[in-house]
């Protein structure tokens, strides 16, 4: 029998990861990637006697993955916070799924596991961009306001490694950023005990400043448009860059687009919580769109649809 971890490689998989193996010790095969790296299913080989753990990818992305690992008698649980479409109906699969608006995957772990490693889901809220959602987390583990601190930016600086088109652009690749993370049985260890922290801390302020001095594209009182220039730093930060608009104008919808090495844009969006359309529903309308309710992407936008992308934007949200 194996045990198999697939994990999203951004804070919510990593802080969830953490308290599952925190509750139920395994040597486990780790399969994981950058925060686009969605499909890592078809990455999978089980079957009779596996098990194998899902943790914030989309089973929709994931659907025909998983339906042959099913089919091949592997049991699967599957965690995750993204509309999911239907999910499938086997003896094999246990679905914890909730696309629910303040819920991430660190969320619905530690509902599963009735809160035993609550300050990492801290971390992946905040991770998430969540903070109402972390700090409502938080509020009964008897933290101080400079440990939040610390946990706020340890969320934000684990999710903005995971930002980039391939490995190559992270700071640290997300398999062995993990490995280091579960040396430690708290998130306030591994930010006293290992230099990575403040390593990823640093770049990620790095890039955002480096955003920040860059001009919209096109901008309205309800949303606003970042086309980023070509460079390493651009596809690490897209997403951070989206989260901070979203955290300083929180009326507002906003889009980030990155120039990719393959020659197409890659899309952060963010919209406002409460009526009116979505990031998601947004997104979806793009052959590679997805995510949630205020914040989703678009993994490969081409340059000829550029000029579409943000006439369709200033409608949907200007």
């Amino acid at each position: 029998m194996r045990c198999i971890d697939v994990f999203n490689g951004d804070a919510d998989g990593l802080c969830s990861l953490r308290q599952i193996r925190l509750a139920e010790p395994a040597e486990s095969l780790l399969v994981t990637g950058t925060k686009r790296d969605i499909a890592l299913l078809d990455r999978v080989e089980a079957g009779a006697g596996d098990s194998v753990t899902v943790l914030d990818v989309s089973l929709e992305r994931n659907r025909q993955g998983l339906l042959r690992l099913l089919e091949r008698g592997a049991r699967v649980r599957y965690f995750d916070h993204h509309c999911a479409g239907q999910v499938p109906a086997y003896p094999g699969l246990e679905a914890v799924i909730d696309p629910s608006e303040g819920v991430c995957t660190s969320v619905l772990v530690d509902r599963y596991l009735q809160g035993r490693h609550r300050i990492w889901a801290v971390v992946g809220a905040f991770g998430d961009n969540l903070d109402e959602t972390a700090l409502a987390l938080g509020a009964g583990l008897a933290l101080g306001a400079a440990e939040l601190e610390a946990l706020r930016d340890l969320g934000r600086s684990l999710n903005y490694n995971a930002y980039g088109e391939s490995e190559s652009d992270l700071l640290v690749a997300p398999e062995a950023l993990y490995r280091t993370l579960a040396l430690y049985d708290e998130p306030l260890g591994f930010i006293s005990g290992s230099d990575l922290p403040r390593r990823l801390d640093a770049a990620r302020r790095a890039d955002l400043e480096a955003a920040l001095a860059q001009r919209a594209r096109w901008s309205r009182e309800g949303a606003s448009l970042y086309v980023l220039p070509d460079a390493p730093w651009s596809r690490r930060v897209h997403g951070t860059f989206a989260n901070h608009l979203a955290a300083v104008h929180r009326g507002r919808a906003h889009a980030v687009l990155a120039p990719t090495t393959g020659g197409t844009y890659v899309v952060s969006v963010r919209a406002p919580a409460g009526e009116g359309i979505g990031a998601e529903e947004f997104c979806r309308r793009f052959s590679t769109g997805g995510g949630r309710r205020t914040a989703a992407g678009i993994d490969r936008l081409p340059p000829e649809q550029l000029a579409e992308f943000q006439e369709r934007f200033a409608e949907a949200f200007e």
